[in-house]
C-alpha cells in the first residue's frame, strides 16, 4: 500500500477547520482511501485476536474505573514506531493538528489516539470528551473501520448538536467526525455486529494532576 500523505494545506483538512469554525464539528465521509481503511481495521483485528485490546475505563486517574455500564468498548492506545499502517494515520492527523493550530489558534500540542472496538450490543453512555479536572482535551477526531457497515446495523455516533438537536452518524469506514471536545455531548448506539474505530484527542498544554 502506498503511504498516504496529506499536508496542512490540504483542501479536506481546511475544510474541517472551516466546518469547526461555524458549527463546532465536522463529519467527512470519506477522508482516507478504502485500502488504508482496511489495513487499520485489519491491525484493530490482529490486536483484538492477540488479546491486547483491554475494557475501556471512564474517570481519570485514581478514579478510573471499568463501568460496563456507562460504556462496553475494548481499546489500545497508539505508540509511534509500532505499526506502519497506524504512523501513516497519526502523520494524517499531525497535519490536521497544524491545520487547525492555523485555523483555529488553539495551541494543540500533540495528539492521542486508540483503537476502539465495541462488540455486539456494546454501547456508550452521553458524554463529554473534557474531563471536569483537565482542560487539555481541545478536538475530538474519530475515524470508522468498518468497511461493509449497512444500514440498520445500528452503532451509530450520535451528537447532540444547537438546541440539543441529535445528529448521527453510521461508522462507515472511512468516515472521520471532528468536534470540539467540550461543547459537543455524544453517545455511541449499540450495534448488532462488531464495530471498529480509531478514537483520538488533539491536546493543548497543560497541567496533568495524573501523569
Amino acid at each position: 500500500m502506498h503511504a498516504m500523505q496529506m499536508t496542512p494545506d490540504h483542501p479536506v483538512l481546511l475544510r474541517i477547520v472551516d466546518d469547526l469554525v461555524a458549527h463546532g464539528w465536522s463529519q467527512q465521509s470519506v477522508f482516507v482511501p478504502d485500502a488504508l481503511t482496511g489495513a487499520l481495521a485489519a491491525e484493530c483485528r490482529r490486536r483484538a485476536a492477540a488479546g491486547e485490546l483491554e475494557p475501556a475505563a471512564v474517570g481519570r486517574g485514581p478514579a478510573q474505573e471499568v463501568r460496563e455500564k456507562v460504556r462496553g468498548d475494548r481499546i489500545q492506545w497508539l505508540e509511534p514506531g509500532q505499526v506502519e499502517v497506524c504512523d501513516q494515520y497519526l502523520s494524517i492527523m499531525d497535519s490536521l493538528r497544524m491545520a487547525l493550530n492555523r485555523g483555529l489558534f488553539l495551541g494543540l500540542e500533540d495528539f492521542e489516539s486508540h483503537f476502539a472496538q465495541y462488540p455486539p450490543g456494546a454501547f456508550y453512555r452521553r458524554h463529554l470528551d473534557r474531563f471536569r479536572d483537565d482542560d487539555r482535551r481541545m478536538v475530538s477526531a474519530v475515524l470508522y473501520l468498518n468497511p461493509d457497515w449497512q444500514a440498520g446495523q445500528g452503532g451509530q455516533l450520535r451528537m447532540y448538536l444547537g438546541n440539543d438537536q441529535p445528529h448521527d452518524v453510521d461508522p462507515v469506514g472511512g468516515c472521520l467526525v471532528v468536534f470540539l471536545s467540550g461543547e459537543v455531548p455524544h453517545e455511541v448506539l449499540p450495534a448488532c455486529r462488531d464495530r471498529l474505530s480509531l478514537t483520538g484527542w488533539f491536546r493543548r498544554r497543560g497541567d496533568d494532576p495524573f501523569p
